[in-house]
């Protein structure tokens, strides 16, 4: 089970400068030369994780009770020098099996194993960056790419080191940059879609790649010949080459747009429909994320807005006119005309400029208030 960076992408003030600072956890891949000391502490942390698996559940059985994260902390101390951990390792391991249990909502959870991906969390400062190497409990890790916005000597905060399911480590720094400030202010309206990535409220449309459906047949051919090495590769290329996609869809539009309007569609309900396939082959909650942060970054934001009625409606004359689309049944229909003003629309450029007119309303209604 491998554990994400505690840290989401936000804002911040600095009281320095009064500038908006944007917190980013950045992902950069390690040389493999860094595997055995990574894969030694990856090791004890599980063993740590499996400590606290089972002493929860004696707890629970003689005590009729769970040990909390605190809990587990004071039965783990002292334990740093003995497994060679940083003894926060230590800790976070504790605190975030405690979380993971109380979500499952039983005494003991999944243990981790050879299987488990490699995972060593650690506290904001214990890591450094002096120009060319990251410092962590003595150890230089150098990273393949270095990325721009990391900078020598600037603070970074609580994350962790993560394997994939290859044996390759990465590093996940949360580190904070400084806004842009934007002039103008454009505003555009997001329809997401399956056939289009996105739809404008101005027309233009971002196609869909549909990297899985491509690669489907030859993930098929090997899971049929039990190649589960070349299987994980192939999903592996399809997550690598939808992640550059959405970076740089999502990054053409904060350049482009002040204010982002989105609809507020569920992927996740979406994902138990028979549409599940199109919808994770979309990528519409990472798109949504990367957008968020990215507007901030460059001196916009975003906003997300319900879509009721957003495809039925006429976004000239504001109607629900009889001739609109409904229900199911209408999925099919791509273009209609108002019955009421005779305005012919394409279905989805219709709902962004309806999406677009809802977020500017709330915006509105919010400043009044």
């Amino acid at each position: 089970m491998s554990k994400k960076p505690a840290s989401a992408n936000s804002i911040v003030y600095s009281v320095d400068s009064g500038r908006a600072m944007q917190r980013l956890t950045i992902k950069l891949r390690l040389r493999d030369k860094h595997s055995a000391e990574l894969n030694r502490q990856a090791r004890a942390v599980n063993f740590v994780w499996n400590y606290c698996n089972e002493t929860s559940g004696n707890a629970w059985r003689r005590d009729r009770r769970w040990l909390s994260g605190f809990d587990l902390g004071r039965l783990t101390a002292g334990s740093s020098k003995e497994l060679d951990l940083h003894a926060h390792t230590i800790k976070n391991v504790c605190q975030q099996f405690s979380r993971s249990r109380d979500k499952a909502k039983r005494a003991s959870i999944r243990w981790r194993g050879r299987r488990s991906l490699g995972w060593v969390p650690f506290n904001t400062g214990h890591v450094s960056f002096d120009g060319d190497a990251l410092k962590f409990r003595g150890h230089c890790y150098h990273p393949m790419h270095l990325n721009p916005r990391l900078k020598a000597g600037m603070k970074i905060g609580a994350s962790s080191f993560n394997a994939d399911s290859k044996g390759r480590w990465y590093i996940n720094l949360t580190i904070e940059v400084e806004c842009a400030n934007r002039a103008e202010s454009t505003h555009v309206g997001v329809d997401l879609g399956l056939k289009d990535l996105a739809t404008l409220s101005n027309g233009k449309k971002i196609e869909m790649p549909r990297l899985f459906r491509s690669s489907e047949e030859m993930l098929a051919t090997a899971q049929r010949a039990g190649k589960s090495k070349r299987s994980r590769a192939i999903h592996r290329k399809i997550a690598n080459r939808r992640k550059d996609f959405l970076h740089k869809a999502s990054t053409a539009l904060a350049k482009e747009y002040g204010l982002i309007v989105i609809g507020d569609v569920s992927p996740s309900k979406l994902a138990q429909t028979r549409m599940a396939k199109s919808v994770l082959d979309a990528g519409w909650s990472d798109f949504k994320r990367m957008l968020s942060y990215k507007a901030i970054m460059h001196g916009g934001g975003t906003i997300e807005v319900s879509e009721r009625l957003t495809t039925q409606t006429c976004s000239e004359c504001g109607s629900l006119p009889p001739s609109r689309p409904k229900g199911i049944a209408g999925l099919g229909i791509r273009g209609w005309e108002c019955s009421e003003c005779g305005a012919v629309h394409d279905r989805d450029v219709n709902a962004a400029k309806n999406i677009l007119r809802v977020g500017l309303d709330t915006l509105a209604v919010g400043a009044s208030t």
